[in-house]
C-alpha cells in the first residue's frame, strides 16, 4: 500500500498485537496462579505438627501457607522450616528438593512454594513439620500440584515484544513516507513583473480623396479596354464620365 492508508493499517494492527499480548499474559498468569496451581490439593500439616497424607506418585508441591495481617508490605520473609516425609507402610524414600516460588498474596492469605518431592508410589506418608514460625497466623505446610502450562505466559509475552517491534516499523515507515518528496511546484518571483513596453500607436484611418477615386476608376478602365472588354469609344465615353466632362 501507498501513501498514509499503510502505515496507518500497520499501527493500528501493532496495537491489537501489543493489547493482545498484554492482556493475554495477565491472564495466563492468574489462570496459572488461582486454577492451575493446586497447592494444597493433598492436605495440609500446620507448622510445627505431625499428620499422614495420601500422595499420588509423581511430583509434588509443597508451599508454606500463612496469613499475614493487614496484607504484605515488601518482600515475603520465609522463615526457617524443617520437614520429614517417609512412606507409613514402608518402601522407597520419596526425594525432596529445594524449588522456591514466587509470593502468591490474596487479601491477607499468602502462600510460596518451598520444595518439590518425588513420590515414588501412591500411598500414605507421614509428615513433620517444625520451624520459627513465632510471628506468623495459622501456619502450615500445603501439599499439591501445579497444572500450570509454562509456556503460556511465554506465548503471550512473545506476541508482546512481536507488537513492540511491529509497532516501531510502522512508526518508521509513517515518518518516511511523510518526507517523500513532493511534486515540484513552480517558483515563485518576487521580483517585479516585467512588461511587453509602450503599446504602439493605432493606425491612422486613411480615406481616399476625390482626386484618388478618380485616378483609381480610370486604372480600372483602362485595365478593361486593354482586355478588349471596353471598345475605345467605349473607354473614352466612360473617362469623360468619371472626369465630369
Amino acid at each position: 500500500m501507498t501513501g498514509r492508508v499503510g502505515p496507518r493499517i500497520a499501527i493500528v494492527s501493532a496495537i491489537v498485537t501489543l493489547v493482545a499480548g498484554l492482556f493475554g499474559f495477565v491472564i495466563a498468569i492468574v489462570l496459572n496462579v488461582f486454577v492451575f496451581d493446586e497447592f494444597d490439593a493433598y492436605g495440609e500439616v500446620p507448622i510445627p505438627g505431625s499428620d499422614s497424607l495420601h500422595l499420588p506418585a509423581g511430583e509434588v508441591t509443597i508451599s508454606f501457607h500463612t496469613a499475614v495481617p493487614g496484607g504484605l508490605d515488601g518482600g515475603f520473609p520465609v522463615p526457617p522450616l524443617q520437614l520429614g516425609l517417609r512412606p507409613r507402610a514402608g518402601g522407597p524414600e520419596p526425594v525432596v528438593t529445594e524449588s522456591p516460588g514466587s509470593t502468591t498474596s490474596v487479601n491477607s492469605d499468602v502462600r510460596v512454594r518451598i520444595w518439590i518431592a518425588q513420590i515414588p508410589e501412591d500411598g500414605l506418608y507421614a509428615v513433620d513439620t517444625g520451624g520459627e514460625v513465632n510471628g506468623y497466623i495459622d501456619p502450615a505446610l500445603a501439599f499439591g500440584r501445579d497444572t500450570s502450562p509454562g509456556w503460556l505466559p511465554w506465548v503471550f509475552g512473545g506476541l508482546f515484544a512481536l507488537g513492540a517491534v511491529e509497532l516501531v516499523f510502522a512508526l518508521m515507515w509513517r515518518a518516511r513516507s511523510g518526507k517523500r518528496a513532493q511534486p515540484p511546484r513552480a517558483p515563485v518571483s518576487l521580483d517585479e513583473p516585467s512588461w511587453p513596453g509602450p503599446l504602439p500607436p493605432p493606425v491612422a484611418t486613411y480615406e481616399p480623396s476625390d482626386h484618388g477615386v478618380q485616378l483609381e476608376q480610370l486604372r480600372t478602365l483602362a485595365a478593361l479596354r486593354d482586355s478588349g472588354a471596353l471598345t475605345e469609344a467605349e473607354f473614352q465615353a466612360e473617362k469623360r464620365r468619371v472626369l465630369g466632362h
